[in-house]
């Protein structure tokens, strides 16, 4: 806090990616008078791909276990009435095999055992990544 032009202290921050284009932040912070409350925040990539969009929710200390209520009864509600046959767990597998595939290719990089087809395919799926044509589903990668 430099100057004081920090009013309130971040001491706790994690992010959820959500796809190529979202990511969701949850960050605990500290008041001038020793009191908690959690920002969420929704980062969005736009479409033209200059800069984020952001939208910012307030979650004070008081309201969360109505919140947690609330969002646990929401999302059962849609887990269990509306879409009960949906796999849940299919973007968390992507996610899994995207971030191993991606190690893998890292690592072979700084080996020095990239080979050029895959040097071509790597090229190819970054073009890919940052097509803007390829839809509004952020879980496309």
């Amino acid at each position: 806090m430099e100057n004081g032009d920090k009013k309130f202290e971040s001491v706790y921050s994690t992010k959820v990616r959500a796809g190529k284009r979202r990511t969701y932040f949850f960050d605990v912070r500290k008041t001038k008078g020793d009191d908690y409350y959690i920002t969420l925040t929704e980062s969005t990539k736009k479409f033209d791909g200059n800069g984020y969009e952001r939208h910012k929710l307030f979650l004070y200390k008081e309201d969360f276990n109505r919140f947690l209520g609330g969002i646990q009864d929401a999302i059962s509600h849609v887990k269990t009435e509306l879409m009960p046959d949906y796999d849940y767990e299919e973007f968390e597998r992507r996610q899994a095999e995207w971030e191993a595939k991606r190690a893998a290719e890292d690592a072979a990089e700084a080996a020095g055992e990239t080979s050029e087809a895959s040097k071509t395919e790597s090229t190819e799926n970054k073009e890919s990544d940052t097509d803007e044509s390829s839809g509004d589903d952020d879980m496309s990668w």
